[in-house]
């Protein structure tokens, strides 16, 4: 099954998110607010898409992006990374960890399906 995972812990963010990509035929999407849990199934059932908040209550997103891109090597799927921090730092710290693309909160909809339509069509 190919689905989306998102990881954010601010809910009207996630739901957002879920929403939108379903709306856009991108279902299913899969969704926690834990670092941990996405790092979990999607090791487990590697999905077509991660979308992952830097911040999480439990392990930090550019954790989760690194560990998945290290363990499924050629087979990690696209990973996009969400913060409100978007310094260039931030930004090198995400494309350090592995990420495919940097979204800096706040985003428009459209924003978050043209980065979506970019990785994976």
């Amino acid at each position: 099954m190919s689905y989306i995972i998102i990881a954010e812990d601010e809910r009207d963010i996630l739901l957002l998110m879920q929403r939108k990509l379903e709306m856009e035929g991108y279902a299913p999407v899969w969704s926690t607010d834990s670092g941990t849990k996405a790092l979990e199934k999607a090791l487990a059932e590697p999905p077509r898409l991660m979308i992952i908040d830097v911040i999480l209550p439990d392990i930090s997103g550019l954790e989760v992006c690194a560990q998945v891109k290290k363990a499924l090597g050629a087979e990690a799927p696209p990973i996009i990374i969400s913060s409100a921090k978007g310094q260039p730092l931030d930004l090198d710290r995400g494309t350090q960890a592995g990420a495919d693309r940097y979204l800096v909160k706040p985003f428009a909809p459209r924003e978050l399906i043209h980065h979506v339509r970019d990785l994976i069509g």
